[in-house]
């Protein structure tokens, strides 16, 4: 049955996709051999370097963020290497049992998924490790599951002041483009990224920032490999080329999304994303809900993770509010499924879509009957107002 309307996408990707995007996508395809093409290709490789901040190797794939995990891995791996993974929620499991099938061996390092990753057991681990076992430590930037970010320049730090030669890499598929990464500044070596969240695009690409150090490391790697092998993309990559047929379409919207997240400034957009998100959880601490991450230093600026009191299902809640009010949030994935509901507040996203969203989940839980007070709504626009009134004198006095 057609709702009438625009639907609200607030799940944490994938995000709304803007109309540029859109209308860029829609251009005809091209010869991607032609002469033509080059410039597109190199627009696209040349701009994402731009906003991993690295001036190294970036590559692009014609697959989901789940293939660019397993590049990393089988570029820079071999049979039966220990690989250090932070289980900080959902994503960071599934990352570790893609280890596991590939032959490597994951050390685990748990936590109560309400966090991010903490970098002092990082180093414990690596202090452990005398006979330098472990060839690279995993960590996803932004746990989609959770809402909870990840310190990478702090994890980075403890692995120095251990000295252990280990590759660092970060999963940073639902924060790059929303909260400050900085693969070069960090000492990362594999940095994995999608398309489909702060990108602003459709799912279909994946990408990996990649070192020098990680450059080095795949000339010794046995994992077998062959569509994910980076020296194959090397060669028709510097001339704007890849060695099989590219994702067109939406390499011509990832050069529009480049454009546009450069036209805002990156410094603004995530000052865009922080903003909205302790809006949000101002709106969720006057419901008198409980926001799952309970450090607030690791709080995600991509999305929110609301916990429902018990006797109460997310997933039902949910439905309701899909139901009522045309709108889609994310569900708890795993050990969360029916415990809390995820607000995606990432990619193409302004603050009237903000209070939008924040206003149908508020009515979502009064017609679900789920315990709240009500006001959540008030307080968000109370403090988006402040902000802009704050934004509008400081412009005024330059």
């Amino acid at each position: 049955m057609h709702a009438p309307g625009r639907h609200f996408l607030q799940i944490p990707g994938p995000t709304n996709v803007p109309d540029r995007v859109l209308r860029a996508m829609d251009y005809p395809t091209m010869d991607h051999r032609g002469p033509g093409f080059a410039e597109v290709g190199l627009k696209c490789l040349d701009g994402m370097k731009s906003i991993f901040k690295t001036d190294r190797t970036v590559i692009i794939y014609p697959a989901s963020g789940t293939g660019a995990w397993e590049a990393a891995l089988v570029n820079t791996l071999s049979p039966g290497d220990r690989v250090l993974m932070c289980e900080t929620g959902h994503f960071a499991s599934l990352w570790s049992k893609l280890a596991k099938r590939l032959g490597l061996e994951p050390v685990l390092i748990e936590t109560d998924w309400r966090r991010g990753a903490v970098p002092e057991a990082i180093g414990e681990a690596l202090d452990q490790d005398t006979a330098h076992d472990i060839k690279a430590v995993c960590v996803v930037h932004n746990e989609t599951s959770t809402g909870s970010t990840s310190r990478m320049d702090d994890v980075r730090a403890a692995m120095n002041a251990t000295g252990h030669p280990a590759l660092l890499m970060a999963d940073t598929i639902s924060s790059l483009a929303s909260i400050d990464f900085r693969h070069d500044e960090w000492g990362v070596d594999v940095t994995v990224a999608g398309s489909q969240k702060g990108l602003m695009l459709p799912p279909g690409l994946s990408f990996n920032a990649v070192s020098d150090k990680a450059l080095e490391a795949a000339k010794t790697s046995k994992l077998q490999k062959s569509y994910w092998a980076w020296d194959e993309m090397a060669g028709p990559n510097k001339t704007g080329y890849f060695p099989y047929t590219p994702a067109t379409n939406l390499l011509y919207g990832l050069a529009e999304a480049i454009d546009m997240l450069h036209e805002e400034g990156l410094d603004n957009v995530f000052a865009r994303h922080r903003r909205h998100s302790e809006a949000t959880r101002r709106a969720v601490q006057a419901w008198g809900l409980e926001v799952l991450c309970n450090e607030p230093k690791d709080y995600s600026h991509a999305l929110t993770a609301v916990m429902l009191p018990d006797g109460h299902n997310a997933d039902e809640f949910r439905a309701t509010t899909l139901k009522h009010f045309n709108m889609s949030l994310g569900n708890g994935l795993s050990r969360l499924a029916g415990k809390v509901f995820r607000i995606g507040h990432l990619g193409d996203f302004n603050d009237l879509m903000l209070m939008g969203t924040l206003s149908g989940v508020e009515m979502g839980l009064g017609v679900a009957n789920v315990p709240h007070q009500s006001g959540g709504a008030q307080r968000a626009m109370e403090y988006l107002k402040s902000a802009a009134t704050e934004e509008s004198s400081s412009v005024a006095a330059e």
